[in-house]
């Protein structure tokens, strides 16, 4: 559960550093806020279509491979913001997330409830809860003085070298045995 942990912690704390602000980013390349709403709603759609295959793919393969992919491959699409020059880009790469998206949570979950049981499973969730809130808030503040000393793109670099880091602790998850 520690290294599930820090993943996510790490991960979390990656993109704390990019979502808050995402919206004045997009505002600043020209973006209305109609589109934005585009945007946020096709990385909430493309998850939500692909929820149900990552759940069962999951159950076979096994999460750790998801949270992996979902690490790296949002680390990998951070880099693409910077760069684009059209609403027409930001929506592909919304997509793009929002199934990585879906491998996270989805993975992150199944972990969750792999390493909890029993009487303290809703202490045990709860505590993993906070400390992932502390890491997205603290990110928020970092980003903030991120922004300031460079620009808005440097949290997106930030952020995506955070995510990559985090695919290294879920190399360490190792699934509880299981109690007969």
């Amino acid at each position: 559960m520690r290294w599930l942990l820090l993943s996510q912690n790490i991960f979390l704390f990656g993109a704390g550093l990019v979502f808050p602000f995402y919206v004045i980013f997009i505002r600043g390349a020209g973006a209305n806020f109609t589109e934005f709403g585009i945007a946020y709603a096709l990385f909430s759609l493309s998850g939500a279509c692909i929820h149900h295959v990552i759940g069962r793919l999951s159950d076979r393969k096994g999460p750790k491979v998801f949270l992996l992919l979902s690490s790296w491959g949002t680390a990998v699409t951070m880099l693409f913001f910077p760069i684009v020059t059209s609403i027409q880009q930001v929506y592909i790469l919304q997509v793009i997330l929002g199934l990585f998206g879906a491998m996270q949570k989805t993975s992150e979950k199944t972990l969750v409830g792999d390493f909890t049981d029993g009487d303290l499973r809703g202490t045990k969730i709860g505590r993993y809860h906070a400390w992932t809130s502390i890491a997205s808030g603290l990110a928020v503040i970092a980003a903030g003085y991120i922004i300031d000393l460079f620009t808005i793109e440097a949290i997106f670099y930030i952020g995506s070298l955070v995510m990559f880091v985090s695919g290294f602790a879920v190399f360490f998850i190792h699934k509880p045995h299981v109690r007969a």
